[in-house]
């Protein structure tokens, strides 16, 4: 599947010698430092289900991401990144029903207004953008491999995965188990079907429905589960362990602990990313954004109105990662005058020590992407004086390679 174009990424040198990059593992439940083994980064994030535009908790997901792909790169790193979407699965089918379209159709226009919002936004792209279609005999060949350990069990025709295969299962998200089955029934599982051999036990690929849209394999036709396109997909791509996986703190569970389960079963290897990261939640009103609620705001709508898409994304960079945060017309307000002030700070002839700002603003993000103390150290640069005429420059190319803002 196609990607979206990179912008050009300032070299800044020097970065040898500042902190480690520290960042919150959720197995571990604290900071882990985040140094790839080898000279390359291997990343792992969880894309789009194509049924609907990008909106806000999206684009802060894959600011997050973004930052640490930056970050990496300003310490040398080559990034392996690949980021799935989940071009096959109910909610696709369902929105399609209802607009009376052609499920191909809607993804293919929700994929590609999706690599225009990233664009804007100025989101470095994955290595590999891989779509659950184009991975299906990866996939299923990947059941295959769990059926023949013996984790994996047919329901009839569908094909479902056994938790208890998986010595590790449940320190992902570390949930207790009567949360772990509310979720489930929540987020797409089905713990009420009869004949399972547990409850949380996930499905690997579904047999298929009438009216719904299936592939030959060697499990017969069908298609495959949610949380198994996530580990083939990884596991295909970049192997284990990976150094870091992420995505929105939903996914912590079912599925980042379904995958985890699945990969370690299929491999052999624990931990299968050497840290889980999740973003916080971007609400509304008091509430989480998301379809059910009809509560979205839309990075495409946003940009129609003429909203730069810079100051959208120091809006976003505002709040930690981590945090849930709520999204109100002052965040944005807040933006655009951070937008306009560093701009300003930018165009002067000279400035404070623009070596000084750059120490610090690599030693927030290091701090678990600590973006909001990055944000105020580029504040208080722009607020001070100083003779140092490399600065402007050094500084703008610092918010460009780091932040993804580009000043004029």
């Amino acid at each position: 599947m196609q990607s979206w174009p990179a912008a050009a990424l300032p070299v800044l040198g020097g970065a040898a010698d500042e902190a480690p990059i520290c960042l919150h593992d959720a197995v571990s439940g604290g900071l882990v430092a985040a140094r790839p083994q080898s000279p390359t980064a291997r990343l792992y994030v969880c894309g789009i289900t194509p049924y609907d535009a990008t909106h806000l908790g999206h684009a802060a997901t894959y600011l997050a991401f973004d930052t640490l792909v930056r970050l990496w790169r300003d310490r040398g790193y080559t990034v392996d990144y690949v980021q799935n979407v989940t071009d096959i699965d109910d909610p696709l089918l369902e929105r399609a029903a209802r607009d009376g379209q052609e499920w191909t159709d809607v993804a293919e226009r929700e994929i590609a207004l999706f690599r225009e919002d990233m664009t804007a936004l100025r989101v470095l792209p994955p290595t590999d953008l891989v779509g659950a279609v184009e991975a299906i005999p990866q996939i299923a060949a990947f059941v295959v491999r769990l059926i023949e350990t013996g984790a994996a069990y047919r329901l009839g025709e569908d094909v479902y995965f056994s938790i208890d295969a998986a010595p590790h299962f449940g320190e992902v998200s570390r949930l207790a188990a009567p949360t772990m089955l509310a979720l489930s029934a929540e987020r797409g599982g089905d713990p009420d079907r009869v004949g399972k051999k547990s409850p949380l036990d996930p499905l690997l690929w579904l047999a298929p429905r009438p009216g719904e849209p299936s592939w030959p394999s060697p499990l017969g036709r069908g298609r495959p589960g949610w949380h198994v396109e996530c580990a083939a997909i990884a596991l295909n791509r970049l192997g284990v362990p990976v150094d870091v996986q992420g995505g929105g703190s939903d996914l912590a569970f079912p599925h980042h602990e379904m995958s985890a389960a699945h990969s370690e079963v299929a491999t052999g290897t624990w931990p299968v990313a050497r840290a889980y990261l999740h973003a916080g939640m971007v609400g509304l009103d008091g509430e989480k954004m998301s379809k059910s609620r009809g509560n979205l705001v839309f990075v495409s709508r946003l940009r129609l109105a003429g909203v730069d898409p810079g100051a959208l994304r120091l809006a976003l960079l505002g709040a930690h990662y981590r945090s849930d945060r709520e999204w109100t017309d002052g965040a944005l307000t807040g933006g655009q005058g951070r937008l306009a002030a560093w701009s300003a700070g930018v165009a002067r002839p000279a400035g404070p020590s623009g070596a000084q700002l750059l120490s610090a603003l690599r030693g927030a993000l290091a701090d678990d992407l600590d973006t909001p103390a990055a944000l105020r150290v580029v504040d208080a640069w722009c607020a001070g004086d100083g003779n140092d005429p490399q600065a402007p420059q050094l500084v703008r190319s610092a918010v460009d390679a780091l932040l993804g803002v580009l000043l004029p």
